[in-house]
């Protein structure tokens, strides 16, 4: 049983990066939950989803996922890879504005820069979306959102070691940007993630 475990636990680099991912700090709107990973895209894989909650209201979600193949990936350029989601509403308006798409993009490229979060092999999308009703529902007003999808490798630090925690805040500070937080002042520290039931 024991030579099973053995075989059967995952290698350190990736099990010290999902510690790193269940120690991340978010701001107190983000809950965080584990959830199931995918299974067919690495050797090894973590995720977690989150909602920016508002009074009550969920007013952005998105995903995180850390690939992780001890073989390396030429794609990758690493042998970790962040994917990433974040979906939020916006005013019906902004979609019309053709900068939106760039401007979700510098939310992610900035996010990382402000938190020293290394990458090579950037890629993604950002897509504007808008929904109006019509017959039955034509009273509802429209409705429009911001989707990004994005994708990135971690740079190893020192003694070649990757640290996907700035990563990971980094995906927060985006899902609060695109739900149109305000930053948080200068000195205001990040709880820790919250995990389990949220309380209403």
């Amino acid at each position: 049983m024991g030579a099973r475990k053995q075989v059967d636990a995952p290698p350190a680099e990736f099990a010290e990066a999902v510690s790193q991912l269940r120690g991340a700090r978010f701001r107190p709107e983000v809950f965080v939950e584990e959830m199931p990973a995918p299974q067919r895209i690495a050797p090894h894989a973590a995720a977690v989803s989150a909602d920016v909650t508002v009074d009550g209201d969920d007013i952005a979600t998105g995903r995180l996922v850390i690939l992780y193949d001890p073989d390396g990936n030429d794609a990758w350029q690493s042998t970790f890879r962040c994917v990433a989601y974040v979906r939020a509403a916006v005013e019906p308006e902004m979609v019309t504005d053709a900068l939106l798409g760039g401007v979700g993009w510098t939310w992610l490229m900035e996010a990382l820069a402000d938190r020293g979060a290394d990458f090579l092999a950037p890629s993604g999308t950002v897509t504007r979306v808008v929904s109006e009703s019509f017959g039955g529902m034509a009273d509802d007003e429209a409705t429009a959102e911001i989707e990004i999808r994005a994708s990135w490798s971690p740079v190893p630090g020192h003694g070649g070691i990757v640290d996907v925690t700035p990563h990971a805040e980094a995906w927060g500070e985006v899902l609060c940007t695109a739900a149109g937080l305000p930053p948080v002042p200068p000195g205001v520290v990040a709880m820790p993630t919250r995990r389990g039931q949220r309380g209403r």
